[in-house]
């Protein structure tokens, strides 16, 4: 291989797949980027047999070739030179990196031990806005399981449906369910796994335009013209989840998402080692207190209108921070559906595309 790249884009290509490089002892190839040239520019690739990842720039080609290398010692070193213009050659599993006030050259492996990261070759499911994609996925991360207790809790179940794409997440104390409005190809669902989904928004931060999504039967790729990352999927069914979102309300109160915010932030210094604060809703306030035998306690009175009768609830001041964090409304609905039933938290403005759930805390 002998080309000529830019190092601009050399560097963002080494960041968006590096992090996918598994730290691996058994098997040290998985330790190693992928350089090929293809169809006319250079490809590099990461796996870790679970996310295969690949990013595509333009290159001046004078001989074609392909070269594995290890991760951390190419990205640290693209990443610090100035140079604009970079030129890579291989020899005997050596790669050269030339430029203007640079030389170096890094010991490689032979490019045919790496995995082979799959090709989906199915029709698309649907071309999505990568800002959607993005969106959607922060929205119900953080009520992904993170135990593998139960391997189908721990990621993000996507639901295509004729008219919408549905992104659901529960770990049992919590569930967020985020939907947006879309014409799709086929009906599908599948679970992708969290550290995929922690990849994706990463990934996606430094992307633009569409992102067409693939499925098959154990596996789902996005990909574009430069970029493309294939992921296996979660074995198993995700549980019927609507069924623990309540159809009946007792009490409805509105409230400003930011006064809460920092009222239950400010509670959160006063909890006890349960994370628990309290909300009482009463007409016209809602007050948020938390009290610990060894700090102290804390009283907070907001602003709040209420529909029907007051109501106490004890709650995981986390959780309630999470699940006003990606409501972007000004004001936001909190439901009471009664004792021991979940405390449902949804946008202003009766948007249905965003609902979230907490169990509450028991008193």
């Amino acid at each position: 291989m002998k080309i000529t790249v830019n190092q601009k884009n050399l560097k963002k290509a080494l960041n968006l797949v590096e992090k996918i490089v598994s730290r691996n002892i058994s098997l040290p190839i998985l330790n190693n980027i992928l350089l090929k040239t293809e169809n006319g520019r250079l490809k590099v690739s990461a796996t870790n047999l679970e996310i295969g990842v690949n990013y595509v720039i333009g290159a001046k080609i004078e001989e074609v070739g392909q070269i594995a290398v290890p991760s951390r010692i190419i990205s640290d070193f693209i990443g610090n030179i100035l140079d604009d213009k970079v030129s890579l050659t291989t020899k005997n599993n050596i790669l050269s990196i030339n430029s203007e006030r640079y030389k170096t050259q890094i010991l490689g492996f032979d490019a045919k031990d790496f995995p082979i990261i799959p090709k989906i070759k199915s029709k698309p499911l649907a071309a999505i806005p990568v800002k959607l994609i993005r969106n959607s996925l922060v929205a119900v991360l953080d009520s992904v399981a993170i135990s593998e207790t139960r391997p189908e809790l721990a990621g993000v179940f996507v639901d295509f449906d004729k008219d919408k794409i549905v992104f659901a997440a529960t770990d049992s104390f919590r569930l967020t369910e985020k939907s947006v409005d879309f014409k799709n190809i086929q009906k599908q669902s599948f679970i992708i796994p969290r550290d995929t989904i922690v990849e994706l928004i990463r990934i996606t931060s430094e992307l633009e335009g569409d992102l067409y999504f693939n499925a098959s039967d154990n596996q789902i790729s996005l990909s574009n013209e430069d970029f493309e990352m294939v992921s296996r999927v979660v074995d198993g069914n995700y549980p019927d989840y609507k069924k623990i979102i309540p159809e009946r309300l007792i009490s409805r109160v509105l409230v400003n998402k930011n006064e809460l915010d920092k009222s239950v932030r400010i509670a959160g210094l006063f909890s006890t080692n349960i994370s628990d604060v309290k909300i009482n809703c009463m007409e016209g306030k809602m007050v948020v207190l938390a009290k610990n035998s060894d700090k102290g306690e804390i009283e907070t009175v907001i602003e709040a209108s209420l529909k029907n009768q007051p109501f106490e609830v004890s709650l995981n001041f986390h959780y309630l921070l999470d699940g006003l964090k990606v409501l972007d409304t000004e004001k936001v609905v909190i439901e009471f559906t009664g004792q021991g039933s979940p405390l449902v938290i949804r946008p202003n403005d009766d948007r249905k595309d965003m609902v979230y759930l907490i169990m509450p805390l028991r008193n």
